[in-house]
């Protein structure tokens, strides 16, 4: 099981791979949404925002009981397969067919993010 904050440095990747893609790639995956990625094993939800063809404003979040998630984006994974998403190592797809990555987003929204691994 991988630790918080190696879940924040994978984020910080991610972020930084985002924002070095050449302009054309960017304007392919453009979105404009909140996102937020609960990491089930460490029982930690992250928000953001991707916007302008990056990933911004990367923070740990608390909901308490009665407080729902309102991301436009939903992901749910295990810290390892955040790891490996983030590395190239597991397929977005792959991982979305086989449960290992769940994701509460529009299908066009699925399609983009597809697309960003």
């Amino acid at each position: 099981m991988a630790s918080i904050e190696e879940c924040e440095a994978a984020f910080a990747e991610l972020a930084q791979l985002l924002g070095g893609m050449d302009e054309s790639h960017r304007k392919k995956v453009v979105l404009d949404r909140t996102v937020s990625a609960r990491i089930k094993d460490l029982d930690v939800t992250f928000a953001g925002a991707l916007r302008d063809g990056g990933l911004h404003d990367v923070h740990q979040v608390t909901l308490g009981p009665r407080q729902h998630d309102s991301a436009q984006i939903k992901l749910a994974l295990n810290s390892d397969d955040l790891l490996k998403l983030t590395a190239g190592d597991l397929n977005f797809a792959a991982a979305w067919a086989t449960g290992r990555l769940k994701v509460d987003a529009s299908v066009f929204d699925l399609l983009k993010l597809r697309s960003l691994f």
